[in-house]
């Protein structure tokens, strides 16, 4: 994860309060705090001050208690922070109370991550869905922009309706009539997007998605691979050490040394508490997913947390409904850690967690291309399991076959006699049963 520096400058830089409330005592409490903070930083927000509550349950008000919200307005005055982030979903009511009560901007996590998604959509397709998941975000909460007009009440019933209330209605109209716009439109792109899976998938060549929490090293791995096998630095994929770098799916075909191919898809990472209604609005995109042959986990295994980052996930790809996909765990990021005991501890670790002791994983460092020979190996085994050796004798006359046998196969032995070429290869059922006509 981009770590946060406080003293990088940033063009326009605004200063915030993070707040947190910890539920139970929540184990994870103090990573989702630093991971706010992580958040903040991608939007240029710098965070002079955490403050945290220990409660049973949320404040219905506030979410926060009452003398927790007067030390923050006290923080206020003290930081000069325009902004109060807070660590939570609020509900729109509770949003309201806080900006009455503490005359600044309030945001919560959820808006927090809208606006991250917002700034780094390119295509068109990421930025329909993000405008769609923050539109159902906004929609409950237009309340608050006439609360003033809506006082001002023309008299009882639905007859004579506020200034606020007529206004408020229109808005809502207008929002509704927007997401219904936003979500045809989208549903044309994901006819698109079907239409060139099918036709990728008529090639026979396995689909393999690399999913994993945000900043893991998803595309790292992908550029790694395209560098090694395709040397097309313009098939490359952007990469950046922080949060959703990547926001839509990225497509390419890899072919192997041996010739074997496959689609590569690179996936919008994952974080805790992702809107339902962000990973609703990218369902058609994460597609990808739940259309593979396998899925490559990519952990960062020199994050303190990366435990927790595998449970996020585990339980996102759960809900997109891609959980009975066969899955290669990949540890990313070992370059970062001490060679000796410190992976050695990893690994031990890895061991005691039941839902990973006996699962298919592989250590690399996509940075260094260390360990990516081993998960390619690992790759092959798994989406290539029907691949067939046929020995074989081509006259020489029969150029065509000849060149698609280098062309698509992997040649193991070739020789030749007097009238013919003669191969051992390896190769998939199709090509199996369009060349055993050969066979010797």
């Amino acid at each position: 994860m981009t770590k946060y520096n406080e003293n990088e400058p940033f063009f326009k830089m605004e200063n915030a309060i993070a707040v947190g409330v910890n539920i139970n005592n929540r184990l994870d409490f103090d990573e989702s705090m630093e991971e706010l903070k992580n958040l903040a930083y991608a939007c240029h927000i710098k965070i002079v001050r955490r403050m945290d509550q220990n409660l049973r349950s949320p404040h219905t008000k506030y979410y926060v208690g009452t003398g927790k919200l007067e030390e923050i307005k006290m923080e206020l005055d003290q930081t000069e922070a325009t902004l109060v982030i807070m660590n939570h979903e609020l509900s729109p009511s509770q949003l309201r109370n806080l900006e009455k009560e503490l005359n600044v901007k309030v945001i919560d996590r959820t808006n927090l991550i809208l606006e991250i998604f917002e700034s780094r959509a390119k295509t068109r397709e990421a930025k329909l869905q993000v405008e769609v998941a923050h539109l159902k975000y906004l929609l409950p909460r237009l309340i608050g922009s006439y609360e003033a007009l809506g006082r001002q009440s023309g008299g009882v019933g639905t007859k004579n309706k506020g200034v606020g209330e007529k206004k408020l209605e229109l808005d809502r109209r207008r929002v509704e009539e927007k997401i219904h716009e936003l979500s045809v439109e989208l549903e044309k792109v994901s006819v698109e997007r079907e239409t060139q899976r099918k036709r990728r998938s008529l090639s026979e060549n396995p689909s393999v998605a690399l999913v994993g929490y945000t900043n893991s090293g998803k595309s790292t791995i992908m550029n790694a691979m395209l560098s090694i096998f395709m040397k097309n630095d313009q098939k490359k994929v952007f990469e950046k050490d922080m949060l959703f770098a990547t926001l839509e799916t990225s497509v390419r075909q890899i072919r192997l040394n041996d010739n074997k191919r496959l689609t590569l898809s690179d996936t919008v990472g994952f974080v805790s508490e992702l809107p339902h209604d962000l990973i609703k609005a990218f369902r058609s995109t994460l597609d990808e997913v739940r259309y593979a042959d396998l899925l490559l986990h990519v952990v960062d295994c020199s994050n303190e947390n990366y435990q927790n980052q595998i449970q996020v996930t585990l339980e996102t790809i759960d809900e997109l409904g891609a959980s009975d996909i066969p899955m290669l765990f990949v540890f990313n990021k070992i370059d970062r850690l001490d060679q000796g005991d410190q992976l050695k501890n990893i690994q031990k670790e890895i061991l005691k967690i039941p839902h990973l002791k006996d699962a298919k994983k592989v250590f690399i460092s996509a940075k260094t291309y260390q360990g990516l020979e081993t998960l390619v190996d690992m790759i092959k085994q798994e989406a290539f399991p029907n691949y067939k050796t046929l020995e074989m004798s081509v006259p020489f006359e029969d150029g065509k076959t000849i060149a698609y046998i280098n062309e698509y196969t992997n040649i193991l032995l070739s020789d030749m006699n007097e009238n013919s070429m003669i191969f051992k290869i390896e190769c998939s059922e199709k090509d199996f049963e369009k060349l055993k006509q050969f066979a010797i």
